[in-house]
């Protein structure tokens, strides 16, 4: 599996987390499986070449929003993807489904990454929000940086994100531990850095989130992905 993923320009890294590419890599015949871990994002992909499954055949673009567990799939060894991952208060900036009705689930979704692109561009306001809620550490930070007082932050929240703050802030962080996990010499060092507690938090998260202890994950994992 070859993966890459490049970040968004400034001025929309309030609303698009990063860019990415995948290619399975193996003979067409064969099929590959491979789990999605949460990310607290919404995932616009588009399959140029191969098939993939996920509760059945997808088509060749689709929409992914945001989970809360391990969701398994499978891609032919011919495949090839291309995927935007929004920060799910921009999905209703592009998109026609309702959040909700995505959550742990995908959708055919016709992507046009060019003119997702141009409309995000004219978002400059949520744009600034969504950067100061990415770089916030905690709830009360949040509302700090954008002006909101507790019950405001989580009516926003309801609507543009369909999580309570403190659970999307969860995902985050678990997601920022796995992505960034292969290669480090210490769980219990990584553990601390990343914001967790103490290294046994960050594994009791690894077991919720990932479905697998840490020191797997930092063999098997890929970007977002659990091979």
């Amino acid at each position: 599996m070859d993966y890459s993923e490049s970040a968004p320009p400034p001025h929309l890294a309030g609303l698009i987390k990063a860019r990415w590419s995948l290619a399975a890599g193996a003979r067409p015949g064969e099929w590959i499986e491979q789990q999605a871990t949460p990310d607290g994002c919404v995932e616009i992909i588009r399959r140029t070449a191969g098939r993939s499954r996920w509760d059945g055949d997808q088509p060749d673009s689709f929409v992914v929003g945001l989970v809360d567990r391990v969701q398994p799939f499978e891609v032919s060894g011919d495949s090839r993807f291309e995927a935007l991952r929004l920060w799910p208060w921009a999905w209703s900036l592009v998109g026609d489904i309702p959040l909700a009705s995505l959550h742990g689930r995908w959708a055919p979704w016709r992507a046009d990454f060019d003119a997702i692109g141009m409309r995000l561009a004219m978002a400059t306001d949520l744009n600034a929000i969504g950067g100061a809620l990415i770089s916030a550490q905690g709830v009360a930070a949040m509302g700090a940086a954008t002006g909101m007082p507790p019950r405001m932050l989580q009516r926003w929240f309801a609507r543009h994100v369909g999580l309570p703050p403190r659970t999307w802030l969860r995902l985050i962080r678990f997601q920022s531990a796995f992505e960034t996990l292969p290669g480090e010499p210490s769980l219990a060092g990584h553990a601390a850095a990343q914001g967790f507690a103490d290294q046994a938090h960050m594994a009791r998260e690894f077991r919720a989130l990932a479905g697998v202890p840490a020191t797997t994950a930092r063999r098997r994992a890929r970007g977002p992905f659990l091979g």
